[in-house]
């Protein structure tokens, strides 16, 4: 019987009464933890033995976020050896030499070979090879349009908001919430742009995870009683750039990296 595709196939079996008898705050993240085989679909209390009976063995074996990025990245770099990488270079905006294609991650270069090995200053793990090999196989090479827009509003993302706010949104303001200096610092280290008052928030960042996959980071400080808060914002070309499932990957590898950073040295602050 075939897995399930996305959190989102087992959320939809779910009765969204985020009751928490399953020991997770949401609906949404109970769906997340049975996709990725760290729960079970039997500890939903709601569920009838009719619906077990026909998901139950849809579920993956136990396996961590970690495994299944590392077997997204094998499975991505089998489809890098059958593709162009010198007609993808026009596409994704890099540069083809040497039998290498090279991009630009964060503002630093990364290259690929036809065999899939690749070569970068930065560290590369599952978390930044996935979203880069998927964005060089996927990209239209479709030009930026100036225009940002909430991941909902791309194709495919009004289905999974619900998980990306949780695991990129909510988390990454925790971080600025903490570690607000550390957190300007970060954009700063990974080659981010600055723009003034973008929405009027109190701090407005641009990175470029991907050349043509731009994030627009704006957060807003805690003031007079109101809390803060932290959206972020994709040209409206992502969805053609890069599916749904890229944009979701790379805000969640920024949001990972910088998680590892803050708890690192944002004690020493």
């Amino acid at each position: 019987m075939p897995q399930f595709a996305n959190a989102m196939e087992v959320f939809k079996l779910l009765d969204k009464s985020n009751c928490r008898k399953c020991n997770e705050q949401t609906c949404l993240a109970f769906a997340s933890k049975v996709f990725l085989g760290t729960k079970s679909l039997d500890q939903c209390p709601a569920l009838s033995g009719e619906v077990l009976e026909k998901y139950q063995g849809k579920q993956k074996k136990k396996k961590t976020i970690e495994a299944y990025r590392e077997s997204m990245a094998a499975d991505l770099k089998n489809e890098i050896k059958s593709c162009d990488l010198e007609l993808a270079a026009q596409r994704v905006d890099g540069i083809f030499s040497k039998g290498k294609l090279t991009i630009r991650i964060f503002g630093k270069q990364f290259s690929i070979d036809s065999s899939g090995n690749m070569f970068s200053d930065i560290h590369i793990n599952a978390w930044v090879a996935t979203p880069v090999m998927a964005y060089i196989l996927f990209c239209k090479g479709v030009p930026l349009t100036g225009k940002w827009v909430a991941f909902r509003e791309l194709e495919g993302g009004r289905e999974m908001n619900g998980l990306f706010v949780q695991r990129s949104e909510k988390s990454l303001k925790q971080i600025a919430d903490r570690y607000t200096n550390l957190f300007e610092d970060l954009i700063l280290i990974f080659n981010g742009k600055k723009i003034e008052n973008h929405y009027e928030s109190d701090i407005s960042l641009v990175l470029y995870p991907l050349p043509k996959v731009p994030v627009l980071i704006c957060y807003w400080k805690p003031e007079d009683g109101m809390e803060s808060d932290l959206h972020l914002f994709f040209d409206s070309s992502a969805d053609m750039n890069a599916n749904i499932n890229i944009v979701y990957g790379i805000a969640a590898g920024i949001v990972v990296m910088f998680e590892k950073i803050s708890l690192k040295h944002g004690n020493a602050l």
